[in-house]
């Protein structure tokens, strides 16, 4: 879903950048009052996942399309809504300046898109009112039942969420004024492909939360550990098989991600080379909106990414992909731990005034 500038006016682009601006205002204000040095490693490592999982795109059966996780609900089920959104910030970034995924002039609007609905919509509106209400208890209640509730607002959330957040494109281009694109037909196009693409992604940040949940229990949001006796891995255990996790997941099922164009592409310019339909027909040479600032945004693009499209400059070489996925994956995991210690030390700061 991450949008390519020429989907967007400037003016556009600047209000998403203004919308995106203020809730990681909120968010920094937000995350000083809690005492984030302590779970450094579990954001860290967690956002480092989910931008490995992220480079994995998986087919959609039957469309010749493929969609990648966002994030945002398994980011904020673990760190909260607020150090999530600071961590998908990062990772959305990292991805647009060193991997050119994604436009730079579209930077603020693929935050909102994909990082505001998942972190904040997803936590407030879907996971924590699922997490704390009687859902399953009468299933054998206790962890069996928490076990379900996570299950239940993973998919919820991330189905409801990517719906959001792709009809949120369809606004962004109509308001951008781009007039190859019927809202629509556009909608109709973006809305059911997510729809699949979300109920994917549910599952699978259901599978890792379980996970974390039976390993750790208090690192789920929101989830009572009442399973007696003691966890059955330590936190530093946990930490390891998480980074063990993205190390395989960037350095090597990065290699076997679908060649399908994504959601959003596919709604652009159809999959006809496959067999598919053009849908929008686009030209994906010449489609979309040129302007200053979006041929300025270009230009710095090019001269920061030093992995373009997660492979070496001007290389079919396999090894670029394991490359970019471990490369990101530890710079991701740099910038979320700069966020908690920032954090923390801001929260002293303010202590010692």
């Amino acid at each position: 879903m991450h949008m390519a500038d020429a989907l967007l006016a400037p003016g556009t682009a600047a209000l998403m950048y203004a919308a995106s601006g203020t809730a990681a205002g909120i968010s920094i204000y937000r995350l000083k009052k809690e005492n984030d040095t302590e779970k450094l490693p579990v954001m860290a490592v967690t956002a480092a996942l989910v931008f490995a999982g992220q480079m994995v795109n998986y087919s959609i059966p039957g469309t010749g399309s493929s969609g990648h996780m966002c994030g945002g609900m398994l980011l904020s089920a673990i760190l909260g809504p607020e150090a999530g959104f600071l961590s998908m910030i990062a990772i959305l970034a990292i991805q647009c300046l060193f991997f050119a995924d994604g436009g730079l002039l579209a930077l603020g609007a693929n935050i909102w898109n994909m990082a505001f609905y998942g972190c904040f919509i997803g936590y407030y509106l879907i996971w924590r009112p699922i997490m704390r209400s009687g859902w399953f208890a009468k299933n054998g209640g206790g962890a069996s039942a928490i076990r379900s509730r996570i299950t239940a607002a993973s998919l919820l959330g991330c189905i409801v969420t990517l719906q959001m957040g792709a009809f949120s494109v369809v606004l962004e281009t109509t308001a951008s004024g781009i007039t190859e694109l019927p809202f629509g037909a556009f909608a109709a196009l973006m809305q059911p492909i997510h729809l699949a693409i979300g109920l994917v992604e549910g599952a699978v940040t259901a599978a890792i939360l379980v996970f974390v949940y039976n390993a750790r229990p208090e690192l789920i949001r929101d989830a009572e550990p009442v399973e007696t006796g003691r966890s059955r891995m330590s936190l530093k255990g946990t930490v390891i098989v998480l980074a063990v996790i993205t190390a395989v997941t960037g350095g090597c099922l990065s290699l076997a991600a679908s060649s399908s164009p994504d959601g959003l592409e596919w709604a652009l310019f159809g999959n006809a080379e496959e067999g598919y339909g053009a849908n929008m027909g686009l030209d994906e040479e010449s489609f979309g909106i040129e302007s200053p600032a979006a041929k300025r945004a270009e230009e710095i693009q090019e001269t920061t990414s030093f992995l373009p499209d997660y492979s070496f400059a001007d290389s079919e070489s396999a090894a670029g992909t394991s490359v970019s996925g471990i490369a990101g994956s530890l710079m991701v995991a740099a910038a979320a731990a700069l966020i908690c210690l920032a954090g923390g030390f801001f929260r002293k700061r303010k202590k010692q005034a």
